[in-house]
């Protein structure tokens, strides 16, 4: 494991804090003033650098709020702890502008100070996990099996030029595709030309599609080149094709048929050699039906139907797409990435997302904006997400799906692993759709259940309650993870909000190997 760098010219601050954590199991590496540990960040590899920097505000040679800054510059991921004897206002607010994870004022209880540490440890390794899963799937994020099956047909059609017709909700990511199945292809170095045809008007569209010569109509005083032009050699992206008018089918129908066509005003045939991609999020087969849409260009156009399903089906990817665009979003605006809370993740995985993916990549933007804190937790979701409408401020922090895991049960089968899901509680994709927060109270479900269990154990002569109701909720909890990614423990990890490194220490630690 990567040591924690402790910076402090307090001989005592330094040792303190070396036991404490060595008791703890985490490694350390110590520093009396900034200059040092610059310069062993930069003579640092993968392997040695710091885990967690924990630096005081005030040394010899030079402020810990300038090193969190040169810091952040270099190592933006790396969580930094600032501590001061000096609780001032400016100090705090100068530390969480700078990006600190969090501030510690001296003197501190060194039990809490681990305890902080340990969670910016599972911070940062949670990090980690999200990165390696961003970095297997850099062009689309997902790793629901909708999404596979996605991810597999643009693998299976990237050695061909068939016509594929992309359908899907809006804001589901039918572009995504689309320019994955360029890039992909033998034509990934000819250029990747789109059009929405439901947004430029009827009459402009003819000329947008196909060009226009000079004099063709008023205001047109040059040759224009149209889009099946400029993607010669390429890709044209034709979206929301339901919504062409009609005349206009004919003339597409032509183009793909053998290639040719003719400019607006113009009588010499000019030929293109492109690959047609068109998505809709009509019903093609009904527009059809309806006479709104050409039946032979309906067949010309479905060779290779590819489906996209919403983000209410997917919904085991919104915390990975959620700390995606939350990274985007802070990367164009120039600040520092926020964090979301596993509650505010459990309130998002309870929401309909009718605008899909796009509806929660706007989300992001809001809350790098709007969120008040660097964590954001429930309350700070916006409005459209409706926490502040479906549940009470106090218990805003708990997301609504999490009750139901466990039923009230006697302690005997709390203590038994088979006893899991045994009770008459729906399944949680059931939950999710269906369950309203408002309903759920304070103490039911599995809290009663904890409840009954520790009152049972309290009453006898055992002193160590704590660690034996925690060691048997987190061996619930791993175990439920593990089954539901099929024994994949990085996807586990994921899903649980911790780290790798966490998961594997506490199979090992529970016995679950």
């Amino acid at each position: 494991m990567k040591p924690i760098w402790i910076a402090d010219d307090d001989q005592s601050i330094r040792f303190v804090l070396e036991k404490a954590l060595l008791r703890e199991n985490l490694p350390t590496r110590s520093f009396t003033n900034p200059r040092d540990v610059l310069a062993a960040l930069t003579s640092a590899t993968e392997e040695d650098g710091p885990q967690i920097l924990v630096s005081d505000i005030r040394m010899p040679g030079g402020s810990g709020l300038d090193l969190l800054e040169k810091v952040k510059e270099k190592f933006p991921g790396l969580p930094v702890i600032i501590m001061t004897a000096y609780s001032d206002l400016d100090s705090a607010v100068s530390a969480f502008q700078g990006g600190a994870f969090e501030y510690l004022p001296k003197p501190f209880d060194v039990p809490k100070a681990v305890e902080l540490i340990r969670r910016a440890v599972e911070e940062s390794q949670r990090e980690e996990v999200a990165e390696e899963s961003l970095a297997q799937t850099p062009e689309m994020l997902g790793q629901a099996p909708a999404m596979q099956d996605v991810f597999r047909a643009i693998g299976r059609l990237s050695q061909s030029n068939v016509t594929v017709m992309i359908t899907g909700e809006s804001g589901s990511g039918k572009e995504l595709v689309a320019r994955a199945l360029h890039k992909h292809s033998t034509r990934s170095g000819g250029p990747f030309v789109a059009i929405n045809t439901a947004a430029i008007p009827k009459d402009l569209l003819e000329s947008e599609l196909f060009g226009h010569e000079r004099g063709a109509f008023t205001g047109a005083q040059t040759m224009r080149r149209g889009r099946f032009e400029q993607a010669d050699g390429g890709t044209l992206f034709l979206d929301e094709i339901g919504d062409m008018p009609f005349d206009l089918q004919t003339r597409l129908l032509r183009v793909l048929s053998d290639g040719h066509f003719y400019r607006v005003g113009g009588h010499s045939a000019v030929k293109t050699n492109v690959r047609v991609i068109a998505a809709t999020h009509q019903n093609l087969e009904q527009r059809v039906k309806e006479g709104g849409f050409r039946e032979d260009l309906f067949h010309r156009l479905n060779v290779i139907r590819l489906r996209l399903p919403a983000l209410r089906e997917r919904k085991e990817d919104i915390a990975m797409l959620t700390r995606h665009f939350l990274q985007q979003s802070a990367a164009q605006l120039g600040v520092e990435p926020k964090r979301i809370s596993d509650a505010a993740l459990g309130w998002l995985g309870t929401f309909g997302f009718p605008g899909n993916v796009r509806q929660l990549e706007n989300i992001c933007h809001w809350l790098t904006v709007m969120a008040p804190a660097q964590v954001i937790e429930p309350k700070d979701l916006p409005p459209e997400v409706g926490v502040t409408q479906r549940t009470n401020v106090a218990a805003v922090d708990s997301p609504p799906v999490l009750p139901t895991v466990f039923a009230a049960s006697p302690v005997e089968k709390w203590a038994e692993p088979a006893q899991i899901g045994a009770a008459s509680a729906p399944p949680l994709d059931e939950v999710a759709e269906t369950s309203t927060p408002a309903t759920v109270p304070t103490g039911s479900g599995w809290e009663l259940g904890l409840e009954s269990d520790a009152a049972a154990l309290l009453a006898t002569d055992r002193t160590d309650v704590w660690d034996e109701l925690t060691r048997r909720f987190e061996a619930r909890l791993i175990q439920t993870a593990l089954t539901a990614t099929r024994g994949r423990r990085i996807e586990a990890a994921l899903k649980l909000g911790i780290g790798r490194n966490t998961i594997t220490r506490k199979i090992q630690e529970l016995g679950l190997e």
